[in-house]
Formats: C-alpha cells, structure tokens, sequence
C-alpha cells in the first residue's frame, strides 16, 4: 500500500493512501485521504477537485455535470474523506486533489500534489500465436486475467498472455477477475463485428444524443475511414452523414478510430428519428453494422424502459457460463442500475450498472427463469428466459417392492431412481458380486423369488453426461418352512414321520386297538401341553398342509411298519419338536 503525505506548516498535512491508481473503464474507483490541521481550528468545508485555474478557488466535482449521479462521499469534516467515483470513463483520467477550509482566517489547505487517476479499457493484441491482454496503465492490485475463446472461458492467470492455434473464426477476449462484466472488444482472424451500447434510443426534442458502437475487424487489415449513414441501397454506397445537407453543424463524430465510434447529434428534430448505421473501410474490405433505431419526440414515455432480456446459451452443461444481457427498447435517461430476478425473486446482490450478468461456472441450482428489469422501473420487468443446465446422473437410489418381509416365491420387484438432465436413458442392474448385468430398465422385477436370489442388488444410471452407481440393498428370503433355517431338512422329514406316528398310535386308542409291539412307550396326549398346542398349529407350508390332511387307517400297512421300526422319542414339553 502506497501513502503519498502532503506536509504543510503549523500542522497542516493531507495523506493520501495511494497516489497513482490505474482502473478498468465501466468500474468504480475510490480515493481516500486522511488530513491535520492546527488546533483550534473547525473543518467548514471539505471537497475533491481536478482542476485548479490561477487565481481561483476550485470548484468542487460535486458541481461538474459530468460527474453528476457518480459521486459518493464517505468520512467526517475531521480528519478524513474518501470518495467514489462510479461508472469511469477514459476522460475521468485526471490528478485529484483534496482540499478542506476551517472557520478561521486563512484556512485552507489543498493536498498536493494529488492522486493521479489512470483508467484504461481492455485490448486484445495478437502476435503470432500469443494474445496479450492490454492497457494502457499497469492496474492496481496485481490482477487475475481471465480468457474467452468464442464466448467460453478457456484460462485464469496472472499473467495477461495467453497462447494457442486458432482459426480464421475463434473470437478471443479478455476479462479481469472481478470485473467480468467488462470485457474488451472480441478479435479473430477473419471476422467483423459491430456492437452498439443501445439499439434502439429515445431522446427529447432539443436535446443532444450519443449513438456509440465499438467495432473489430480483421487483425491484418488498417482502418483508413469510418462514418454513419441513414440511407442505404443495395447497388450504391452509402453517403457520409457529414456530407448530407441539413446536418452540417448538428453532428459531431467522436472515437478512436480503432476500436469505437460515437455519432453525437445535437439539437434534436423530430425529423432525425431515423435508423442510422456505421460503416468501417479498412485496407481490405467494407463494412456496416445493422441499423440502430433513434426516436426524437417531444414526450416522455415509460415505454422506453421495457426491458427486453438475452440469454446466451440458453442450455448449458456444469461448469459452463451464461451471460444475461438486459436491453431496453429505447435509452433515454442514464440508467443507474439494472435489477436481475430468478424465478420472480430478485438475486441477492446482483444489481448492476451494467446491462451484462454473467453466470460462472454454473450448477444445478442455476437452473431456473431469469428476468430483468431497470431500477426504479420494477414495474416493467423483461419477459424470462429459461435456463437448463445439463448433468449426469446424482441422487441414484434403489427401492424394493414390497417394502416388508420378503417370503420364497412371491413377485419383487427394485426400481433404480436418480436425477439427471436429460433424463437418465439408460439402467443397469446388478448382483453384487457378480460381473455380469442381471438386467436392464428403470425396473427390475424378479418372479418366485428363492433363497437363491439372496444378496446384494444395485443399479447404474447413464445419460451422455455420465453415470452413476447405486448404493447396494440387500434383499433377504424367507423360506416358507419358519423353522427350516434353524433345525436343517433332516429334522424336518424326521418331525414329519413323528407326527404320522403319533396320529396312528391316538387312532388305535381311540377305536380301542392295541400297539402290535410291546415295547414301544405310550402317548398320552395333553390337549393343554405345548407339544400337542405346536401340533395342531397351521403353518403356511403347502406341505404340511398335505401331510394334516391325511387319515391312514391305524391298522394299515404304514402305521404297522411306522411301529415296527421307529421309536417315537419321550415327548416333553418345550422339546424341539
């Protein structure tokens, strides 16, 4: 940080944190100071001035219309001030100075010298395969370049160069971070562009009207003249302004003659409501921008501030940008600021003296519709436009149907969910652990599901941005016998004779028969005993089912070989049969 100190006698000193300051066109700048003075003195008046005639006290820049609407003061009448300059222009270029009077005899005081404002516009300069990223003074605060190739960010840096192999139709321009709303002009090899600042302005009866464009050209070629004109056929050349009677005196050609061109109309008639266009002659070639639209007219009309917004591009991919332009049907007053909406909210610190709004970089949560509107004019916001960003899949999930116990041989069916634009296009469905896809489509449906389709089930969502895996779900099946997993097959066919068993020995006594062997214990059952309760339990098994729906005769074949060699185990209860 530089301080530049203006000493003075008796106390007197004013100090200015820096004294040479070089900004961008179109930003804001401000200049600070901190000022002493001997005590017993009051600060009356305190002011900034850039122009100091012999003999004469300065005039505040307060009372300069040129800066009317751009100043701001901030501080106190004691012992500092700064103030801020909106919306610079080239001709802001100036020293400025601080200067403050007290209530006594003789004081005043003025700092100087003062602080030395550059401002500079953004240029493009080719050489060979390099672009530099020019001014015309070095800027303040060591700044971060940034790099468009056709309207995309290509590079950030610190350093303003930057190198590639471009075609006859790649347009490069160059931003400083910070201040991305500032472009300079686009170059290319082989192109023409003219841009005007409005395209269509209405101005008052009597009044004076600047129609400004910037312009590029291809980079070999030489500007040798440059005009505007009203009047156009398609088999004649157009006529310079300048030579057209009627306008001698009442138009005045200001710009660079490389880059900008301002037509500025004094007086105004009705009768200059025209569309007027401007024509650039180089060493090659000729070249004219499409007309802009002035209307002279003797009332003010709220019309004029209808916003109209441009979007470019309208569907974008992650990380791309966006740039907002907000125009208005006509340009009568200076326009203080522009208001930017999303979704009819307006965009929390978005405001602007800029009709551009880039979005950088953007996300999903760009997406949505944008509008604008000129401050203090809300009342007229633009028609929005809709911005869609394009994404690979995220979010991707799997849910399982149906959601309770799952039980062998019934239908489930897993449904792959996941966000995408566009919309996923493409499900894949897998078994953990195993390679090859069990199938495709958003779902998966699997008939008489067995144990066998136990495991771990996930998906995979594709779209041309991407793809995306599924976090795995596992899917248990539950056998039909509750008891099967527990006591194995063998126990269950060895629990299936006993109850044959048992049915055939509670036959006998009931139609008073006698057991055929001796030897074999009794059963006596208990119809209060938790076996014989456990007994008598329907289950859902089919087979069981079956089996309870059998009535052999206890004298038969089967209970006879049953008794003969089986021994029915002691039954107790609580046993695990």
């Amino acid at each position: 940080m530089t301080f530049s100190v203006v000493l003075g006698q008796d106390g007197w000193s004013v100090t200015y944190t820096k004294n040479r300051i070089c900004v961008l066109k179109g930003s804001s700048v401000e200049l600070s100071c901190s000022y002493t003075y001997p005590s017993g003195h009051k600060v009356t008046t305190a002011f900034w001035f850039t122009e100091l005639g012999t003999g004469v006290e300065p005039d505040s820049l307060g009372q300069d219309p040129e800066y009317s609407g751009r100043l701001e003061y901030h501080g106190d009448k004691k012992n500092g001030q700064s103030l801020k300059i909106t919306d610079l222009g080239e001709s802001d270029s100036a020293e400025y100075k601080f200067r403050f009077m007290t209530n006594q005899e003789k004081g005043k005081y003025m700092g100087s010298p003062g602080v030395t404002l550059s401002v500079t516009g953004l240029q493009v300069k080719v050489t060979g395969k390099t672009l530099t990223c020019s001014t015309t003074c070095t800027l303040t605060d060591n700044p971060t370049y940034i790099w468009y190739k056709n309207g995309h960010k290509v590079k950030e840096d610190t350093s303003s160069l930057y190198s590639d192999s471009f075609s006859d139709t790649d347009r490069y321009s160059c931003a400083v971070k910070g201040h991305e709303d500032l472009h300079s002009l686009a170059v290319c090899k082989n192109c023409w562009i003219v841009t005007y600042t409005h395209q269509s302005i209405c101005a008052l009866k009597g009044s004076t009207v600047d129609i400004s464009c910037s312009y590029t050209y291809p980079i070999d070629h030489e500007i040798k003249t440059t005009f505007w004109f009203t009047k156009w056929e398609s088999d004649m050349d157009p006529e310079d302004l300048s030579s057209v009677p009627g306008y001698e005196g009442h138009i005045e050609y200001l710009g660079d003659k490389k880059s900008e061109g301002t037509l500025r109309i004094t007086d105004l008639r009705l009768s200059d409501s025209a569309e007027y266009r401007f024509r650039l002659i180089t060493s090659g070639e000729k070249f004219a921008g499409s007309p802009v639209s002035l209307t002279v007219t003797g009332n003010l009309s709220h019309i004029c501030y209808d916003a109209v917004l441009e979007m470019v591009p309208t569907s974008v991919s992650e990380s791309e940008s966006v740039t907002l332009i907000c125009r208005t049907k006509c340009t009568l007053d200076p326009i203080a600021a522009f208001i930017w909406y999303k979704n009819g909210q307006p965009i929390p610190n978005s405001n602007t003296s800029s009709p551009v709004y880039i979005l950088f970089s953007v996300s999903n949560e760009d997406t949505g519709r944008y509008s604008c509107a000129v401050e203090g004019h809300e009342d007229l916001p633009s028609a929005e436009e809709t911005l869609t960003v394009r994404y690979g899949p995220r979010n991707t999930s799997v849910s399982v149907s149906p959601s309770g116990e799952i039980v062998e041989g019934s239908l489930v069916t897993l449904t792959c969910s996941s966000d995408a634009n566009p919309p996923v296009d493409k499900y894949t469905w897998y078994k953990k652990n195993i390679a090859s896809p069990k199938a495709s489509g958003q779902s998966y449906s699997i008939t008489s599901i067995s144990s066998e389709d136990r495991g771990d089930y996930y998906c995979e969502a594709m779209n041309i941005r991407g793809t995306e895996t599924s976090i795995p779900v596992h899917i248990n099946v539950m056998s039909v016998f509750p008891w099967v997993p527990v006591m194995g097959v063998g126990a269950v066919l060895t629990a299936g004779v006993l109850l044959v068993t048992i049915y055939c020995t509670l036959k006998r006594r009931s139609t008073g028969g006698s057991d055929a062997t001796t030897d074999t214990q009794s059963v006596h059952h208990d119809p209060n005993s938790d076996t014989y309760t456990g007994l008598n339990v329907k289950t859902s098994s089919t087979d069981y089912d079956t089996l309870a729906s059998v009535h052999p005769d206890p004298n038969s074949d089967m209970c006879t070989s049953l008794k003969k060699n089986i021994r029915s185990p002691e039954l107790h209860p609580g046993s695990r049969y």
